[in-house]
């Protein structure tokens, strides 16, 4: 069978027309995993020639990876995809062109095409702001500078106002495109139920209690006879309120335990998702904090000054987490949208989704708690906002 590759594709321009850039990202469609990216600066241009272009690379980039894959190409652009999948007509002089490339790239009938909310298009939306950053300073984009994975929904890379204008220029294509659409545009979307990642952090394990880095690069402890308790309690509790609808777990063998007493009870299947697993701690992996203070300062006063810097050894930074984190996230909202969700992950994980729902940076992680087997909540609307329903809740462990 021939292989399918996601790509998802925006473009946006500074006073429409105005400074322009397109961004996109090619994934692939079960793991979630970024196959390659696309950005560029494209000078004065619209916003809906900005959005084709950003079509037209993210097919290439597809086709440079397998040119007999099929493709679905996910945007937030309601006029691309209509009239690239033939339901609308394509007037404007300077999409037609355009349109007749990116229907080049691959035959017809490999190419599907689906609107997405924006909220779903956030790694695009990043790679075209990027490029049009770079061109603000008279470069081009390049995949090093790449920061799309760390988006946030709170801190939307375009504003407001460039948003509102895309709309408009957007809506009035739309309504010469479409013959016999309604002149006042579509009004104001119906955002319907927020997506709810309620996320409980495993129950205790030995290592627990003596508050040892215990990550993803150790030993995989199990739970201790305390942490299966907890376990029980939090799915009593969960059970109690009957929301949760899907568990979703890491693969680390004291969440997976902590997820299959919850599931037991409510009847569910856990699904594992390898984007939650803990941070991996490398070399201080066991340790206590005085341990590794005393072992490894200079290294450990580096990791507190800065998100960027992994742990000895090999370890994994808190940047990087929040890249895998946020893929994860995103790809969770994608398939259970407007669902009730429980994920069963670590304290970085946890404390990362609600630092990220904020908008708030990364140093925040140590100024959360977070219990073992304890419960937050965090609600994502189809319009990028999040909202933050509760954080370290343990009243079900007393």
């Amino acid at each position: 069978m021939a292989r399918t590759l996601i790509v998802e594709a925006d473009g946006g321009s500074r006073g429409n027309p105005g400074p322009a850039g397109y961004g996109a990202v090619v994934l692939d469609p079960e793991s979630g995993e970024v196959l390659a990216e696309a950005a560029e600066f494209i000078g004065t241009a619209t916003n809906n020639v900005a959005e084709y272009k950003g079509l037209v690379a993210g097919l290439r980039a597809a086709h440079a990876l397998d040119p007999e894959a099929s493709v679905r190409v996910r945007m937030d652009s309601k006029l691309v995809v209509e009239q690239m999948s033939g339901r609308w007509q394509i007037k404007h002089p300077d999409m037609k062109p355009l349109a007749a490339e990116a229907r080049s790239v691959f035959p017809a009938g490999r190419v599907t095409y689906e609107w997405i909310p924006r909220a779903q298009n956030k790694h695009a939306d990043r790679l075209a702001n990027e490029a049009m950053d770079a061109g603000k300073t008279g470069k081009q984009w390049e995949p090093r500078d790449s920061r799309a994975a760390l988006a946030t929904t709170a801190t939307p890379a375009r504003s407001a106002a460039a948003r509102a204008a895309d709309d408009a220029a957007e809506t009035a294509e739309a309504a010469d495109a479409a013959p016999g659409a309604p002149a006042a545009g579509w009004g104001a979307p119906d955002l319907g139920p927020p997506a709810t990642l309620v996320l409980l952090r495993h129950g205790e394990t030995a290592l627990t209690p003596e508050k040892r880095f215990s990550g993803s690069g150790g030993t995989d402890p199990e739970l201790s006879a305390a942490g299966r308790r907890q376990a029980e309690a939090a799915a009593t509790a969960l059970a109690a309120r009957g929301t949760i609808q899907a568990v979703v777990s890491s693969p680390l063998r004291r969440c997976r335990e902590t997820a299959e007493a919850v599931a037991a009870r409510l009847g569910l299947e856990v699904r594992i998702e390898e984007g939650l697993r803990e941070t991996d701690f490398g070399a201080w992996e066991g340790l206590t904090f005085a341990e590794v203070r005393e072992r490894f300062p200079e290294d450990l006063d580096a990791w507190l000054g800065s998100a960027r810097v992994a742990p000895t050894g090999g370890g994994e930074s808190f940047a990087a987490v929040a890249r895998r984190v946020a893929v994860a996230r995103d790809k969770l909202l994608a398939r259970y949208a407007g669902k009730t969700v429980l994920l069963v992950t670590h304290v970085t994980p946890v404390k990362t989704l609600v630092r990220l729902a904020l908008g708030a940076p990364p140093e925040s992680l140590f100024r959360m708690e977070l219990s073992a087997a304890s419960l937050s909540a965090v609600a994502y609307f189809s319009d990028g906002n999040a909202s933050v329903r509760l954080l370290n809740d343990t009243s079900h462990l007393r």
